[in-house]
């Protein structure tokens, strides 16, 4: 007989014993994954190193992300692995320089023929092979191709909702910014369809009402975290915000709300955001089994002056392979697993893969990748294991290789250029028309004292530890160059305008016709 209080479960009531069952219902893959944990990825686009309050902006409002950065883990030294949208999103499905995948130069256009190549292996893929659920939402920019060859759900994603490249690759005339109906501030780009709103592969709306978008992408977040808990499946939900690129758009709870202006109010919608995807968790009981990753793309564009965001006090911007084109705030929450804190550790989007495969126990593709596991530093095992950093430009060149390399605290430039997306700024060496320059011997920055890499350490007379470290840096490049292989150029393809997505194919004259009403 069982001792008294305890039942063996094939005595249990039917009803208690169906929550045992289910598992063992389920396939295999579902029940192997069904004790990992959930990952939400948020990336937004364009956020400068000193845009959140929590990163010592003194205006902006972002009280979620200020939270999560009080009960998660706060990121000093986190990097994009690189500077402009595409190849920076390319890194962080793939865990694999976007120089590998041929994402360069520069970003996919609405026509560009390219996109990233099916044989690389997404972090969605890997995941959907483990028994994940995956759904994206808003900004793909890594091609479309035809008949939707390169779109989210041809990698690794069960759905979709969102828009397929950047929001300014369309007239600007259609989108609406701010009440009471004023146009956007500046110019997008002309000539071109106006942006459509996907579902899957279905356009659904063109152009996009900008102003009803984030509460609709908001709406889809909370169903499918609502049905991932209803079916007990782990999932990876990557939130990919336009918040905060140019032009600024917000819904109308947020419009002329903030101090800042339209970046603050952008900024504050995406605050906003991350908010939502918190209460969804929590409503369904899975805050502590989710990890929640918040990071940005690339730098502020400072072109667009205070309608661009800030890199605090990181020199220049987007474009660039100053510190201010490529450090970005990150946070991580994970609550009772991460340990509150702030980490100085060195870490990059490149390592988002082989982390979330270590804790899901995926296996990693057998290709090449430049990510490191950091999940003994999320769980407070160990240090992260990044003990470098590569800097490539927008437009990267093999026989010139990385424009700079960030070693433990130094970094070394051998190459600098400007970006227009850097422009206005007081620091001419960030600006458009500053043109590439070599330098030898490099510039060599001890960023820990001098993050804003004002202070050459090669200037005047060097001392043995900068000289060891300039030999240490050189060493570590080589190394990378060795073994690095540079993959066909994707964007290099061209373009075909035919490849534009239009909700009604047969019309004429396009692209002005491309027009759908909303769904």
């Amino acid at each position: 007989m069982a001792p008294q209080g305890r039942q063996h479960a094939w005595l249990l009531p039917v009803p208690l014993l169906l929550p045992l069952l289910l598992p063992l219902l389920l396939p295999p893959a579902v029940r192997a994954a069904a004790a990992r944990p959930n990952f939400v990825l948020v990336l937004a686009d364009d956020l400068g190193f000193g845009d959140l309050g929590s990163y010592g902006h003194p205006s902006s409002a972002t009280p979620h992300l200020d939270r999560l950065a009080a009960r998660g883990l706060r990121f000093t030294d986190f990097y994009s692995s690189a500077a402009v949208c595409s190849p920076s999103r390319a890194a962080l499905l793939t865990g694999r320089l976007p120089v590998r995948s041929g994402v360069f130069p520069g970003v996919f256009a609405p026509d560009s023929r390219g996109g990233l190549p099916l044989a690389e292996l997404t972090v969605a893929e890997l995941l959907r092979e483990r028994g994940y659920a995956t759904a994206m939402v808003g900004k793909w920019h890594l091609g479309v191709g035809k008949d939707g060859a390169f779109l989210p759900t041809r990698q690794g994603f069960d759905h979709f909702l969102g828009i397929p490249y950047s929001h300014d690759q369309g007239p600007c005339q259609n989108l609406t910014c701010f009440p009471p109906d004023t146009k956007c501030f500046g110019t997008c780009d002309q000539g071109v369809v106006a942006v459509p709103l996907l579902w899957n592969e279905s356009i659904v709306q063109q152009p996009v009402a900008f102003p009803e978008l984030v509460p609709r992408y908001g709406r889809f977040c909370r169903d499918f975290i609502a049905r991932c808990a209803r079916l007990r499946l782990p999932f990876l939900l990557y939130y990919a915000s336009h918040h905060t690129h140019y032009p600024q758009f917000a819904s109308r709870d947020f419009a002329g709300r903030t101090r800042r202006g339209p970046f603050g109010d952008a900024l504050a919608e995406f605050d906003h955001s991350v908010g939502e995807l918190l209460r969804a968790l929590r409503e369904h009981g899975l805050e502590s089994s989710t990890l929640l990753l918040v990071t940005s793309d690339n730098g502020p564009s400072t072109l667009r002056m205070a309608r661009g965001g800030s890199a605090g006090h990181l020199r220049c911007g987007k474009g660039t392979t100053y510190e201010g084109g490529m450090r970005e705030p990150a946070l991580a929450y994970w609550p009772g697993t991460i340990a509150p804190g702030v980490t100085h550790e060195l870490a990059s989007t490149l390592d988002v893969l082989p982390t979330l495969a270590a804790l899901a126990g995926a296996a990693l593709p057998a290709l090449p990748l430049d990510g490191a596991d950091l999940s003994p530093l999320l769980l407070g095992t160990g240090a992260s294991p990044r003990r470098a950093v590569f800097f490539f430009p927008p437009a990267p060149d093999p026989q010139r290789g990385p424009f700079a390399v960030r070693l433990g605290r130094y970094k070394a430039h051998y190459f600098t250029q400007g970006s227009f997306h850097s422009d206005t700024t007081p620091d001419r060496a960030c600006h458009g028309l500053t043109p590439l320059t070599p330098h030898l011997p490099p510039l060599l920055f001890d960023l820990e004292a001098d993050p804003a890499e004002n202070y050459d350490l090669l200037q005047g007379q060097p001392g043995p530890e900068a000289l060891q470290a300039l030999k240490d840096i050189a060493e570590q490049k080589e190394l990378l160059l060795q073994r690095l292989h540079f993959g066909e150029s994707q964007i290099g393809k061209g373009r075909d305008p035919s490849l534009q997505l239009c909700c009604n194919p047969s019309c004429s004259p396009k692209p002005s016709c491309c027009r759908c009403s909303p769904q």
